[in-house]
């Protein structure tokens, strides 16, 4: 579920805590949480809504001047096909109410700044040579040295450097992502500090200097 930054902002305020969405089936479920640009949003509701049946002050607990407004939102979002993706909505797609509200900083963020030790370095380097492992191909620590290498460069670019799909490849930085080693910038990604330590002890373990620039 993409939000905006000026309505993320309005729900960290307390100002916006509805958002109606037009799905073929909801990407997010009651009792989760939503990982932002401005933290974690908690997910309390999500029930399928007759857009009829949308009040005005619904519509102003979702930022908008009144119900009309939300439908007229909705309604060109609309996209018939019966090959679209599951969050783009078509023809057979129902509007979804849901009700959020701010659970906080993201937690990973004190993890990107959290340097490791000795022992967590080693710790971190076999974990990440075991997703190597199962993954069958050598993508962590190529990826962490592209990255490093190229900070707010689109991913597809990235991706094709490395002979890989994008859509693949981004999910595995996904996962370096939750381990605190990256983060997603507007266009591309960076390296954490704690990733810039993890790719220079492994350019130490193998045999190459750590990057010169600190990037």
């Amino acid at each position: 579920m993409l939000l905006t930054r000026p309505v993320l902002d309005r729900i960290v305020a307390g100002e916006v805590d509805l958002v109606f969405r037009l799905w073929r089936r909801p990407t997010v479920k009651a009792g989760g949480r939503l990982r932002t640009t401005v933290g974690e949003l908690a997910i309390h509701e999500v029930d399928v809504v007759d857009p009829a049946a949308i009040t005005d002050e619904e519509a102003r607990r979702a930022g908008h001047a009144d119900a009309d407004a939300v439908r007229a939102a909705l309604e060109p979002r609309r996209q018939p096909g019966a090959r679209a993706r599951v969050a783009r909505p078509d023809e057979t797609s129902r509007v979804y109410r849901v009700r959020v509200g701010y659970a906080g900083a993201d937690p990973r963020a004190d993890l990107r700044e959290t340097r490791l030790d000795r022992r967590g370095i080693a710790e971190m380097l076999a974990r990440l040579e075991a997703m190597e492992a199962r993954a069958g191909e050598p993508w962590v620590f190529a990826s962490l040295d592209l990255i490093g290498r190229w900070p707010g460069r689109r991913a597809p670019e990235l991706a094709a450097m490395l002979g890989r799909e994008t859509l693949p490849w981004k999910s595995q930085v996904r996962r370096l992502k939750e381990l605190g080693l990256t983060e997603s910038l507007p266009v591309g990604y960076r390296l954490s500090p704690r990733g810039r330590q993890v790719r220079d002890a492994a350019r130490r373990r193998r045999g190459n200097p750590p990057a010169s620039n600190g990037v």
